[in-house]
């Protein structure tokens, strides 16, 4: 039989959420015709309403306490007696008002990773794309350099205008003075508080903005590698495949939700992969195959059975993976329908959450340990910090109740960052982050943030190790490419939404570390400050069946200074379909024992 169309080619179905074959404008189109209203009402109420009412109420509340104890105060007489009641009235009223300042803070920070440096980042970036449009193909990298920097300065002017125009408007109808009475007009103190919210927003924008335009204007800009290391390292070698975005489906003719129909079917082009890997592992040994984030592209679990099919014909390959999530590993509610969204109390999220790192604790759980908050030393492996945990694990992934994934809420974020400890003192280590912001959205699935925890934990972590360099891995870019994008969508859709806060502390490991990541699928070399940084292109994406893709195997080494170098690295060529047969795949064997 000959059927009039070939089903294992897809059709338009397939490219219901693709960035490659349909544009934002179309895919904004069905997002709105297709989107949950109820839903998106709860989400708006519970993700920006709740908060900015919170953080509004907030300075009346506290001036309300303010005045009852002050009035308590005054009416009492003096003596030991009055003292004591003070002291007590204050002692209640700090651990009273713990819960509002912590439950204030964290609103704050949300906001500010939801509204506040995007916006920033927004009109940094708009300026860079629209001023790089206008330079000469040939424009030097040091009049690049310049321009990210003015850049980055008017940006912070800018956004410093706008948000101080935004509080002048605000400023006559906020009060940060309340009475009992206010609060018996619930129209009235909510009004006060969206005034009051809107008005320490913008003041934090305003200051905020322009301390950071400076701050990234007079850092060092990221540039092109000049050239790779020569000669012999003066120290340790490392050989360091990095893969990334390889983007696993659950079913042999499935296509992938960012490329659709542009991108290659199944996984066959993942099983040639892992063979060639294979095969330069046995002619020349690796010491790490890092895979920066993206393993699936939904985070479902014929996904992740995939990716142990795949591997399972390997376990050398396997005892060297070091992995770590990326978006489409947690935040893609439904491949199917970019339109769908989570509630911030549904299970499905962490669900996705726990998959990835049970998933990731048995492949790497036993070689990689968990920091020490208080002392910064390494602490327990992975696996053994999750052990405790797993009748609590499996119940939850079988019922996925909300009461579960409260008590599960804790365990995802302590673990991260993971290390791989160096085997000497002047050897490579392995930090792994988790660098995901929590969405809700499959739409704004793509953004990151690393948390100022992880951060602490990399600087006391690596503060142990002196004489030690470091691979600092994680999935979102730390900063923009110094070239022309192909669409301002791209540097803004997908940004790390504190990476130059983050670079800033990064750079204070210039000479002993370098960051490789994935997420743009980007093939980029260079630095930052002093800083290596590696982008990976992704090895499985971006093109159909025939055509060829490539990923790296890095050579690291230590210059004649001391400082961790990069040598020229092997370019590895994965061919299309057409010109090569793909292994059969072998059977599923235990690959952890």
């Amino acid at each position: 039989m000959r059927p009039i169309v070939d089903p294992r080619k897809g059709d338009i179905e397939d490219d219901a959420s693709s960035t490659k074959r349909r544009t934002l404008i179309a895919l904004g189109g069905s997002l709105l015709a297709e989107i949950s209203l109820p839903k998106l009402l709860a989400a708006w109420f519970m993700l920006i309403v709740l908060p900015v009412l919170v953080l509004g109420l907030g300075p009346l509340l506290v001036s309300i306490w303010i005045s009852t104890v002050s009035t308590q105060a005054a009416a009492i007489f003096t003596g030991l007696g009055p003292i004591l009641l003070l002291a007590a009235l204050a002692g209640v009223g700090w651990y009273g008002g713990k819960p509002l300042w912590r439950l204030l803070e964290t609103n704050f920070w949300s906001l500010n990773a939801l509204a506040v440096q995007p916006g920033y980042a927004l009109a940094r970036e708009g300026l860079r794309h629209l001023a790089e449009r206008l330079l000469p193909a040939d424009a030097s990298p040091a009049l690049r350099a310049r321009l990210r920097a003015v850049s980055a300065a008017v940006a912070g002017l800018l956004v410093c205008a706008i948000s101080a125009w935004f509080v002048v408007l605000v400023w006559p109808a906020a009060r940060w003075t309340g009475s009992f009475a206010d609060l018996s007009d619930l129209r009235h103190i909510a009004l006060l508080a969206c005034a009051n919210s809107v008005a320490i927003v913008a003041a934090y924008v305003a200051v905020a903005g322009l301390t950071w335009g400076i701050a990234d204007a007079t850092m060092g800009q990221p540039i092109d590698l000049p050239a790779f290391a020569t000669g012999k390292s003066s120290g340790g070698s490392w050989r360091v495949a990095h893969l990334s975005d390889i983007h696993i489906v659950g079913e042999p003719y499935g296509f992938r939700i960012e490329s659709g129909r542009s991108g290659p079917r199944g996984n066959e082009r993942l099983a040639v992969l892992f063979a060639k890997l294979d095969a330069i592992h046995r002619e020349k040994p690796l010491d790490v195959v890092l895979i920066s984030g993206d393993l699936t592209d939904a985070g479902r679990s014929s996904e992740w059975a995939e990716f142990l099919d795949a591997i399972a014909p390997y376990p050398e390959l396997a005892q060297r993976i070091i992995a770590l999530p990326g978006n489409h590993d947690l935040n893609v509610v439904d491949r199917a329908n970019p339109a769908r969204l989570d509630l911030p109390m549904s299970p499905n999220k962490r669900l996705r959450q726990i998959r990835a790192l049970a998933m990731l604790a048995g492949l790497q759980g036993e070689r990689m340990h968990l920091v020490d908050e208080k002392t910064g030393d390494l602490g327990p492996t992975v696996a053994e910090a999750i052990e405790p945990h797993r009748e609590g694990i499996v119940a939850f992934v079988d019922r996925g109740s909300l009461r579960l994934s409260a008590a599960l809420s804790e365990i995802w974020v302590g673990s991260f960052p993971m290390v791989l400890p160096p085997k000497t003192p002047d050897g490579l280590g392995v930090v792994v982050l988790n660098s995901n912001a929590e969405t809700h959205f499959s739409f704004t699935n793509a953004l990151g943030l690393v948390s100022k925890e992880q951060t602490e934990a990399l600087g006391k972590v690596t503060a142990r190790y002196p004489r030690a360099y470091w691979i600092v891995a994680l999935h979102h870019h730390l900063v923009e490419y110094p070239r022309q994008a192909r669409a301002l969508s791209e540097r803004i859709g997908t940004a790390l939404v504190n990476g130059s806060w983050f670079v800033r502390r990064l750079q204070r490991l210039s000479g002993r570390a370098v960051a490789m990541h994935g997420h743009r699928h980007i093939d980029w070399i260079g630095s930052c400050g002093g800083l290596l940084v590696v982008s990976a292109p992704s090895p499985v994406m971006d093109v159909t069946d025939g055509a060829e893709t490539y990923f790296y195997v890095h050579n690291l080494g230590v210059d004649a200074s001391g400082r961790l170098a990069l040598f020229e690295p092997d370019r590895i060529v994965l061919p299309g379909r057409r010109a090569v047969t793909a292994p059969v795949a072998a059977p599923l064997h235990a690959i952890f024992s």
